[in-house]
């Protein structure tokens, strides 16, 4: 693995930067680590969090030779409003073209996202590309209804974790997997174990897999990343059929 985030084996950041949206940017870890370096002349965050397309990475994927989960931008948003449509099909040209790896899309501009796979495909994404949302309290549950009106597989990331979220409709097959964490680092906001408990339970009712990955604090590992008395690292089980002809329009 080259990254410490825990669901995924790789990074891949074809843009940087972004613009906060709803109350889980509040404490941006991406943010807070890119805007060290604003103004280091020559560094990648020379312009700190200032967003910026990054068109010589769009080839990475195809030099990893071994399969791999990729977080497609851990460190910005593809589908923020200032990301040209163009260069959001050229990655998935680059997805597309390199599918032994499983690509993790996460994004809290759901809406778009939902026009963007509507317009490029008839039928939904190649399964090699997983599309998911951040939901962090009631307000931003919209998001899942977004992402339940695009065939494909579905993930929540409910990280930071910041109300009790109540019932997903999950039992309505809506969502392959569910990732929870709570906040780390200064300010960090906290998780009640009970928000955590209804959405495993939930999760278990229905078959979706389940993902816990902090509880947060002052540091990511602050409170482990145990839940009564287990850790809980459960993932979708897909097995991608072989692509299938003119699926692409």
């Amino acid at each position: 693995m080259s990254t410490r985030i825990e669901w995924t084996d790789e990074t891949w950041n074809p843009t940087t930067g972004c613009t906060k949206i709803s109350p889980g940017c509040d404490h941006c870890y991406a943010e807070r680590f890119a805007e060290r370096f604003r103004g280091t002349a020559g560094h990648p965050y020379e312009h700190g969090f200032d967003l910026q397309l990054r068109p010589a990475r769009l080839s990475q994927p195809a030099s990893w030779k071994r399969p791999r989960r990729v977080f497609v931008n851990s460190m910005s948003d593809l589908f923020h409003a200032r990301v040209p449509d163009a260069f959001i099909h050229q990655v998935f040209d680059t997805m597309e073209a390199a599918r032994r790896h499983t690509y993790q899309i996460l994004t809290k501009r759901s809406g778009r996202m939902r026009r963007f796979i509507r317009r490029r495909y008839r039928y939904g994404p190649p399964e090699c590309i997983w599309l998911g949302v951040s939901v962090e309290a009631p307000a931003q549950l919209v998001r899942l209804d977004h992402l339940e009106d695009i065939t494909c597989i579905r993930f929540a990331s409910c990280e930071p974790l910041l109300a009790d979220l109540g019932p997903l409709g999950l039992a309505r097959g809506r969502m392959h997997w569910i990732i929870v964490g709570g906040e780390s680092g200064p300010g960090a906001r906290p998780m009640h174990p009970d928000w955590v408990r209804s959405i495993r339970d939930q999760c278990l009712a229905a078959g979706v897999a389940f993902f816990f990955k902090q509880w947060g604090g002052p540091r990511p590992k602050s409170r482990g990343r145990s839940l009564d008395g287990r850790t809980w690292d459960e993932y979708p089980e897909i097995h991608p059929p072989p692509a299938t002809p003119g699926q692409n329009q």
